[in-house]
């Protein structure tokens, strides 16, 4: 069996926040309603760990996944343990936005190995811009305290940076922000959504030239601290030149990488792509087997291969081929990436000193016999 992993939404997109520019803000429920219920946890973890993986990756995705609260948590790890295949490798992890984080569940984090990936726009006044409470405070100083708990219990996390309109114009301030805090592990993720046309950007969407710009900025501060500090595109990129493969599913040739799986058991192919007509099935019912053969799911991977036709000539292609699909345009997502010019001024800037960088941990491994 093809190893995938799962990409779980235990409180659907149910959030404490109301970021402005969340995809998902239309969508809040504000109630219980949306909630997986420990049945359906008991179904997915028992049902994964008889698939043959590599590693179990089970990670939480919201929405806010904290919103479950500690005992969610406790009860995954104990499936775990009461299912996994003896010797089993199982990484379990966790994006949220930080801010319902207390001591208890950091400690829980710190004892059983979670990763957490914490969302944070940089400064105090880049992060609150976007990032409010549902009472439209920002949300800034939350974040950082629950920052501060999980060094205290010594919990592994990466921070995710959201790149707008509006901190897209300061990368400098961002990283030097982020690296003066000591956060050394990295994502950048663009802004990009669209109107109803699927061609007019959101106000609040990084610009092309925006993100490419951002970049370049990350990338040059970055490349001073290049052996501290992990930014995960970068890594990706890197990836790419030395083992043939990138770590990251946007710069793939397929997008069968991984399943979501709703708070009630629907699986569907992407984080961006839960709509009704790429439903694959769900945990409750149907095998993994059967979603990996779906033809929905075959189809939607393949799907990543159809850029446009100008996209064969272009020097950078095999680094993105067409980038993410939800950043190509149009209704049926085959354009061209919108970001697409920012990421060839990047790359134009960029590639020299990663291929230099990346020849350099060819001849090390080389040396070492690896």
């Amino acid at each position: 069996m093809k190893a995938f992993s799962l990409l779980v939404k235990p409180a659907s997109a149910d959030c404490n926040l109301r970021c402005e520019y969340c995809f998902y803000l239309d969508h809040l429920c504000e109630s219980e309603k949306t909630r997986m219920s420990d049945s359906t946890l008991e179904k997915m973890v028992r049902s994964y760990m008889q698939t043959s993986q590599p590693q179990y990756s089970i990670a939480f995705q919201g929405g806010e996944p904290t919103l479950m609260g500690l005992p969610f948590f406790k009860k995954l790890v104990e499936l775990e343990k009461k299912y996994a295949p003896p010797g089993a490798s199982i990484a379990n992890a966790l994006q949220t936005n930080g801010t319902l984080i207390d001591d208890k569940m950091a400690a829980f984090f710190g004892e059983y190995k979670f990763l957490l990936g914490v969302s944070l726009d940089g400064s105090p006044e880049l992060h609150d811009h976007y990032r409010k409470t549902a009472g439209k405070k920002g949300s800034h100083q939350q974040v950082l305290k629950g920052l501060e708990l999980l060094k205290k219990h010594k919990v592994e996390y990466n921070i995710l940076t959201l790149v707008n309109d509006r901190n897209s114009r300061e990368p400098e301030l961002v990283y030097d922000y982020l690296y003066e805090r000591g956060e050394h592990f990295l994502q950048f993720i663009p802004c990009v959504e669209f109107k109803e046309d699927g061609i007019t950007p959101e106000a609040y969407s990084v610009t092309p030239g925006g993100w490419g710009d951002f970049l370049i900025g990350i990338f040059d501060r970055w490349y001073e601290h290049r052996y501290q500090v992990s930014v995960r595109m970068f890594d990706s990129l890197l990836n790419k030149m030395v083992l043939g493969h990138p770590s990251t599913c946007d710069m793939d040739t397929n997008c069968c990488h991984y399943f979501v799986v709703e708070y009630d058991g629907s699986v569907y192919p992407c984080d961006f792509y839960v709509r009704d007509d790429l439903k694959l099935g769900n945990v409750n019912s149907d095998s993994w087997s059967s979603f990996l053969t779906h033809s929905t799911y075959t189809a939607f991977g393949a799907c990543k291969m159809n850029f446009q036709t100008e996209c064969s000539s272009c020097p950078w292609l095999s680094f993105c081929h067409g980038d993410c699909q939800k950043h190509r345009t149009g209704e049926e997502n085959n354009g061209l990436s919108y970001l697409c010019p920012g990421l060839k001024k990047f790359y134009k800037h960029a590639m020299p000193r990663l291929r230099t960088l990346a020849d350099q941990i060819i001849m090390d491994r080389r040396q070492r016999g690896m």
